[in-house]
């Protein structure tokens, strides 16, 4: 452990004997996310750097408050990737942010999402204990389920310190497709292509045109792409870096943006706003002015659910409502980790 841990420690030891409240911020990145809340912030920034990282392995072991550029700059070195292709909403975005918010790119169906690559963590609880759940490779698989449960917390549970992380290889060749179409068609692709034995790791439609991208073995892909319709993209890898990031023209205004976590094959409701279609159907995000209990009809309706991802009212609910027994298995979670309930309170729900 070293001094900035410690630090951390007593900072979490004091707030709690003094009936204080605290705001974990990394990089600030994704401080947009969820409620609103008033709460003294405790600072990782500085709790950063790689600990260690086995290429051979396959292995990566991070302190939770560094930033993706640095990690992604070492795997690079080793032609290796974070195959869940976090998304960074800004230079500052780190790991532990990463994962509290449970954050993929576009390949997150094909590729897994950030908590089936987590391995194990260490988090300072409510109490100010310093605890490890997990282990450092990939046949250690104690307490996984645990590290895997910080995914998508946003840090009501406790303070992540560290991370061990399972990395891949790059793929040998990638290449994307594009074509126009309609939304209604373009889901029907999707859906067809994505029950194929076919190297196809993203599937997006955006503006009345769908970009299905391959990757792995160069004659895997370049068969795909010869019997698939559509044509080569060029600057591809920035099209898939700027959907990851919010950087696309879609996301720019101040509209509120709702993020629908669907049925990859239902159909969109008829809402005035503007669509966008990701994760093969399954993620779709909506530009529209609206209220949360309309969305979550709609929702719904389609096999799923929504959530206020970006702008509009955040100091009413965000997330789409959980039923009572959910609730509750949810309080008792957060009683276990930080009884006094000093972690970024109401974050995620008024009532957690």
């Amino acid at each position: 452990m070293n001094d900035i841990s410690l630090a951390l420690q007593e900072q979490v030891i004091s707030a709690r004997s003094e009936g204080r409240k605290i705001a974990i911020v990394g990089g600030g990145s994704k401080a947009f996310m969820g409620r609103q809340i008033e709460a003294e912030p405790l600072a990782l920034a500085e709790h950063r750097g790689i600990i260690s990282y086995h290429p051979v392995e396959l292995v990566l072991r991070v302190r939770a408050g560094t930033p993706l550029t640095e990690i992604i700059a070492a795997l690079d070195e080793q032609d290796q990737m974070l195959a869940f292709d976090p998304p960074q909403f800004g230079p500052t975005s780190t790991i532990g942010g990463t994962l509290a918010c449970n954050q993929s790119g576009p390949g997150r169906p094909w590729q897994g999402s950030v908590r089936d690559h987590v391995l194990g963590i260490q988090l300072i609880n409510g109490l100010g204990e310093h605890l490890r759940f997990g282990g450092q490779v990939m046949k250690n698989v104690a307490g996984y389920d645990v590290s895997r449960l910080m995914a998508g917390s946003m840090g009501t549970l406790g303070v992540i310190t560290e991370i061990s992380l399972k990395v891949l290889p790059k793929p040998a060749m990638e290449l994307t497709l594009v074509e126009e179409m309609d939304a209604y068609r373009a889901i029907e692709v999707m859906n067809q292509r994505a029950g194929l034995p076919k190297p196809m790791t993203a599937a997006c439609w955006s503006q009345g045109k769908l970009y299905t991208r391959l990757a792995g073995a160069a004659s895997a892909v370049d068969a795909t792409a010869n019997h698939w319709s559509g044509q080569p993209l060029e600057e591809a890898e920035q099209f898939w870096q700027q959907l990851r990031d919010q950087q696309l023209f879609y996301f720019t205004g101040d509209k509120p943006l709702w993020r629908f976590s669907v049925g990859s094959a239902a159909e969109n409701p008829d809402l005035d706003g503007s669509w966008l279609i990701d994760w093969g159907g399954s993620q779709r995000w909506l530009r529209a002015s609206a209220e949360l209990e309309s969305m979550q009809d709609k929702a719904a309706q389609m096999g799923g659910q929504v959530a206020l991802f970006r702008g509009g009212d955040r100091s009413s609910e965000v997330f789409h409502p959980q039923p009572l027994a959910l609730q509750q298995i949810q309080k008792r979670i957060k009683n276990s980790f930080d009884p006094d309930g000093v972690f970024n309170p109401g974050r995620l729900y008024r009532w957690l």
